[in-house]
């Protein structure tokens, strides 16, 4: 799925300049006092086309959960833009937001804890066309088989417990869920992550499968640099609260710019004995820093094997390449 993305339509989620910053209690002062921020998200722009998959990839803790709950309006911002569908979304009263929630729903990480285990699967799946008043009655329990069928699950299970599932099953639910409202934009959080390797290529294959029925656009956020080529139109590639590269699919994976990108890219396995043990691994040496006080400059330049001084007296802006392959590298 990866390459050309085939959508050149307008955007239907735009991010300007987001910030998301979180106060830390700096040692010696009294409660709520705060001199020291957790830059998790630190001014990042990109665009998502209705019916592309763009993949946001790092390590863990480079803020890609940050950036989809925020995007999600789950997090206020510390500054910038939304953009979805045309409407400035940090703009809206809680009743408008609302109505824009619908269109804009997140499948969680960890399958366990995003299901309530007091409520059947019926009523979890349910739950949004409650919120929303979408169904009642007979209609309200059609709707709900009809979105169980829809991920591959069966009406029996409408009756049954969170706990009665296994891992895969729970995301589909989750996923079930997340369809109730008839969205047009899923934000998937590593959807992904706690499952087996088995199970995994399943619950991806169901995505694509619901993205070209139902023309959904998706922020697929993970760490598995592999499935994301597989799903994603485009890859945005995210370091220490900053994208520091976004491209075509097949474009980044043959050719990275970022020593960054290079250094994920050179971890991924290859099913080939003989290329795998020609090709030159890059490992990435020290600690990632903290993101209450991150390097001047570029915020990856003390890891990098290819720095220079420029690299720690500015920070580069993340330029067009050609083609659409954005980097922000003095070096690249």
């Amino acid at each position: 799925m990866s390459g050309g993305n085939g959508h050149n339509g307008q955007a239907l989620v735009r991010v300007e300049h987001l910030k998301k910053w979180f106060p830390v209690a700096a040692a010696g002062l009294s409660f709520g006092a705060s001199h020291e921020w957790v830059q998790a998200v630190d001014d990042i722009s990109f665009e998502i086309a209705k019916g592309e998959t763009l993949g946001l990839v790092g390590e863990s803790g480079c803020g890609k959960t940050t950036v989809g709950r925020t995007v999600a309006r789950l997090y206020e911002p510390t500054s910038g833009k939304v953009v979805f569908d045309g409407q400035s979304i940090y703009d809206l009263p809680a009743e408008e937001m609302r109505r824009v929630r619908r269109k804009i729903q997140m499948i969680f990480q960890d399958p366990y804890a995003s299901l309530n285990p007091r409520m059947t699967v019926g009523d979890i799946v349910g739950e949004p066309l409650d919120i929303h008043g979408l169904a009642k009655g007979d209609a309200r329990k059609e709707r709900i088989y009809q979105l169980l069928e829809t991920v591959g699950l069966s009406r029996e299970h409408a009756s049954r417990f969170p706990h009665e599932f296994s891992g895969g099953q729970r995301q589909r639910i989750g996923l079930a869920r997340s369809l109730a409202a008839d969205p047009s934009f899923i934000i998937c959080d590593e959807p992904i992550s706690a499952l087996d390797v088995s199970i995994q290529a399943q619950v991806v294959n169901k995505l694509q499968d619901l993205q070209e029925k139902m023309g959904l656009t998706y922020l697929f956020i993970a760490h598995d640099l592999a499935m994301v080529k597989h799903i994603s139109n485009r890859v945005a590639v995210m370091y220490l609260g900053k994208i520091v590269e976004i491209a075509d699919g097949f474009e980044l994976y043959a050719h990275p710019s970022h020593p960054y990108t290079t250094a994920l890219l050179s971890a991924i396995p290859i099913p080939d004995p003989t290329v795998e043990e020609e090709r030159r691994r890059i490992i990435l040496e020290g600690d990632v820093p903290s993101p209450i006080n991150p390097p001047s400059g570029c915020h990856f330049r003390t890891r990098c094997r290819l720095a220079k001084p420029a690299c720690s007296e500015k920070e580069p802006e993340l330029t067009d390449r050609g083609a659409g392959h954005k980097v922000a590298c003095w070096v690249a």
